[in-house]
C-alpha cells in the first residue's frame, strides 16, 4: 500500500489583461440573468506564453439568484511566434452584495474582497503549445471596469 498522493502545487504560466466591452443583458432566463460580455482584445505575458488576446471572443454569463456569476469565456490567443490557441475558461465569481454591486456599477474594488476562480482548457495545433491541452490549468481573476486580469497556473 502506498501513501496518498501529495497535494497539488501550482506553477505560474502567464497572465492575461483582457479588454472587455459593456455587457449585453438578455434578461432573466429562468435560472438567473443571462448576459454576454464581448472581448475586445488584450495581452498575455509570462514565463510560458506571450502574445495577444484577439478581439471577437466573449464571456457568456449567468448571474444566479444567489448572486454567483457563472462565467464561460471563449477567446483566441495568438502567441508572439504566430501560434493560435483557443481558450475556454469556466469560472465562478461572487462576494458580498455591496462588492458585487460596486463591480456591476463599473467601480474598481479590491480583488481580495470577492472570489473569482476558473478552470481553463486550451486547444491548438501548434506543436510548441500542445502541452497546454494535456494539463489541468486554473486561473484567478480580477474584474475592473473595462478589463479582466487573469493569472493562469498549471496544477502539478
Amino acid at each position: 500500500m502506498t501513501d496518498a498522493p501529495s497535494p497539488p502545487q501550482l506553477e505560474f504560466l502567464f497572465a492575461a489583461d483582457v479588454a472587455v466591452d459593456a455587457p449585453l443583458s438578455v434578461g432573466d432566463v429562468g435560472k438567473g440573468t443571462r448576459r454576454f460580455v464581448p472581448i475586445a482584445g488584450g495581452e498575455a505575458s509570462g514565463p510560458k506564453l506571450n502574445g495577444t488576446v484577439l478581439p471577437g471572443g466573449g464571456d457568456w454569463q449567468t448571474i444566479r439568484d444567489d448572486g454567483v456569476a457563472e462565467l464561460e469565456a471563449r477567446y483566441t490567443l495568438q502567441t508572439n511566434d504566430g501560434a493560435l490557441i483557443f481558450v475556454r475558461n469556466y469560472g465562478l465569481r461572487h462576494g458580498p452584495p455591496e462588492v458585487i454591486a460596486a463591480l456591476a456599477a463599473g467601480k474598481t474594488v479590491d480583488h481580495a474582497s470577492y472570489y473569482f476562480r476558473g478552470a481553463t482548457f486550451f486547444e491548438t495545433s501548434a506543436a510548441a503549445y500542445l502541452w497546454l491541452a494535456r494539463q489541468i490549468i486554473v486561473c484567478v481573476g480580477e474584474r475592473e471596469p473595462a478589463r479582466v486580469r487573469l493569472k493562469f497556473y498549471q496544477v502539478l
